[in-house]
């Protein structure tokens, strides 16, 4: 199981959004690069990144805060926002991203994703964004008629190495994941799946040691982690079961 601690790009800070609107950001770190470091230093295993603008703007906005985080830090990367073309996924990962997540472009034109899955094995997620069950797109600002689940099992076989759910109604206000909606992803496909949206507390990390969430391969966590709900040492060694 692991968490990801998460870093929202929003004019080169790091931010928290409340419920995916960008007129609700809370700064947390004017130093992008910094803040890795600091994750990287607590002992987290892998570093969730979302160029926000980048979402809305369909192209990549925050590139030099991305760029200042990979040479910042040796732990893997995964970045989401505003990635639309193949030309833009080699380029991060040849920039040394462990792995691109697809949002919009999953929705718009899935057989792009499943190309650059078979083209870069292990290398391209897909990030579904819903909202009351329905995958939204655009930075969340349109919701679509997919289903949560009809738009993962496009995927089956293809070679995308996981699922990134977020509820965005849980979505930085500290509501406590949509643990209902993310099982029921996680087991509607063969894809790993990692919950974001909401993970408000150590009781949310307590949850996911118990057998049941052993099918998620993790989950996501920002403004509990900035604003001290959740100890970062404390649940790492919960989630690894070490004293």
């Amino acid at each position: 199981m692991i968490l990801f601690p998460a870093i929202d790009l929003k004019d080169g800070q790091c931010v928290r959004l409340k419920l995916g609107d960008m007129d609700q950001a809370t700064v947390f770190n004017d130093n992008p690069a910094a803040q890795a470091r600091s994750f990287e230093a607590e002992g987290f295993e892998y570093l969730h990144v979302v160029d926000l603008n980048g979402a809305f703007a369909g192209q990549s906005v925050n590139g030099a805060a991305v760029d200042a985080i990979l040479k910042a830090v040796t732990f893997p990367v995964q970045l989401g926002g505003g990635i639309r073309t193949l030309a833009h996924i080699e380029s991060w990962l040849d920039k040394g991203l462990a792995r691109v997540i697809l949002g919009t472009v999953a929705v718009r034109d899935p057989a792009l994703v499943k190309e650059a899955a078979s083209k870069w094995p292990g290398q391209v997620a897909v990030g579904i964004d819903a909202r009351a069950g329905m995958v939204a797109v655009e930075g969340w600002a349109e919701t679509s008629e997919l289903s949560v689940v009809e738009l993962a099992r496009r995927f089956e076989g293809a070679g995308v190495a996981a699922i990134i759910y977020t509820d965005i109604d849980r979505d930085g206000v500290l509501a406590g994941i949509n643990w209902d909606a993310t099982l029921e992803l996680a087991r509607a496909t063969s894809i790993p799946v990692i919950a974001s949206g909401g993970l408000a507390s150590m009781a949310d990390i307590e949850r996911m040691t118990r057998p049941e969430y052993a099918v998620l391969e993790g989950a996501i966590s920002g403004r509990a982690l900035y604003d001290g709900r959740i100890d970062s040492r404390e649940a790492l060694a919960m989630l690894r079961g070490t004293p």
